[in-house]
């Protein structure tokens, strides 16, 4: 579809600036929010109520969305740039504003066991909550929503979109899901009960609550567990590990289908102890069959005096979180290696053959092996 074509499915075109428009009044409920449009006259993207916070003396408000919980005054906002206090009430600034939408292929997300082939309408808004200094798409998270060019997507707009494109999955994605929660919820909850598979990439920064409200309307959950050290946390993502694994054993526990990336950095996250230790907390805690992505690191934002991570240290890892017993491990960014396809643990049979982002062959019938007919866990249908 042409760019004026893909706007006008979106419903607007309109790109975003300072942000005029109040709205004032009571708490709102979760679908109050969802249903929020500024008053008429005052048409502005980005303004809604925000969901998850809680009210303190003197105007103040404590973000109960992630596991910072900034504590706000009037008139500031979180770490996450797009989440302010207005008078003791709690906004989110980025609802409807979207400053990335494109179509593609769901295995760039990426999902090896989520529909193989399928397209799938990603999208992002300006915010973040963490600062990881190797983002590959510092651009958007790292600013704030008045700095970035937005175009006016409300959820029904997203799902004339998606329709018009003819893809069958929504993918939230380029910065943290999280922090557009309540734009989230509504695209999800207004495109699932229309036959939309809804998924989500994300740092894993969100508190259990709000996830658990999310999930129903979800299909399957990407986690980037960037290291398995609280220290490479702090130094290099300004956040905390233990949160994370918490949302693992979340999503576990809910049944959803979740897929995990490591981003691989030289010198920073590639020692053999740490990575060893964490595929065996994934063994222990999530079982052999989540799909675990080992990503070649490529120099960009605070991180620009590492090389790109080896080959053959991506090879090393794989065969130690093989030797862990996971059964899906994959080698990510390094196009035509055999590691990118998918093989049945039990017989070896190669069930599906990637190529970087292409599907080459699928030969599972019916999320099964063909040869030993050991059924393949994912989203296949």
């Amino acid at each position: 579809m042409k760019r004026r074509g893909f706007l006008g499915a979106l419903g607007g075109c309109a790109l975003g600036g300072g942000l005029a428009a109040r709205y004032l009044g009571g708490a709102l409920s979760a679908q109050d929010a969802i249903d929020f449009a500024p008053p008429q006259g005052e048409k502005q993207i980005g303004l809604a109520p925000a969901l998850h916070y809680e009210k303190q003396p003197g105007l103040k408000v404590v973000c109960k969305l992630c596991p910072r919980e900034c504590r706000v005054a009037d008139a500031e906002r979180g770490y996450c740039g797009v989440r302010e206090n207005r008078g003791g009430d709690y906004y989110t600034l980025v609802y409807g504003r979207t400053c990335s939408i494109h179509v593609d292929p769901i295995e760039k997300k990426p999902f090896f066991h989520v529909l193989p082939g399928a397209a799938a309408l990603s999208l992002a808004t300006a915010g973040c909550n963490m600062e990881c200094r190797f983002c590959q798409n510092w651009e958007i998270s790292q600013f704030r929503p008045e700095q970035v060019p937005s175009v006016e997507a409300p959820p029904e707009g997203v799902l004339n979109a998606a329709r018009q494109n003819q893809v069958p999955v929504i993918a939230y994605t380029y910065n943290e899901p999280t922090v557009f929660y309540e734009y989230l919820l509504a695209i999800a909850r207004a495109t699932s009960a229309r036959g939309l598979r809804n998924v989500v990439i994300s740092n894993g920064y969100i508190q259990e609550r709000p996830l658990r409200e999310l999930a129903p309307f979800l299909t399957a959950y990407k986690v980037d567990l960037k290291a398995f050290t609280e220290r490479f946390y702090a130094e290099q993502c300004s956040a905390t590990l233990a949160p994370v694994l918490d949302t693992l054993r979340t999503l576990k526990s809910l049944g959803l289908w979740t897929e995990i990336v490591v981003l691989v950095i030289p010198t920073l996250n590639d020692d053999e102890d740490s990575n060893r230790a964490m595929f065996r907390w994934v063994m222990t805690n999530l079982g052999p069959d989540v799909p675990l992505h080992l990503g070649r690191f490529h120099s960009t934002y605070k991180i620009t005096n590492l090389p790109d991570t080896p080959v053959p240290t991506l090879e090393r890892l794989h065969a130690i979180a093989k030797e862990e017993g996971l059964n899906y491990v994959y080698l990510g960014n390094v196009p035509g290696h055999a590691a990118e396809s998918t093989y049945c643990p039990q017989c070896g049979t190669r069930v599906i053959e990637r190529y970087g982002f292409v599907v080459n062959v699928m030969r599972l019938k019916n999320g099964h092996c063909p040869t030993c007919n050991l059924a393949i866990p994912g989203v296949w249908a």
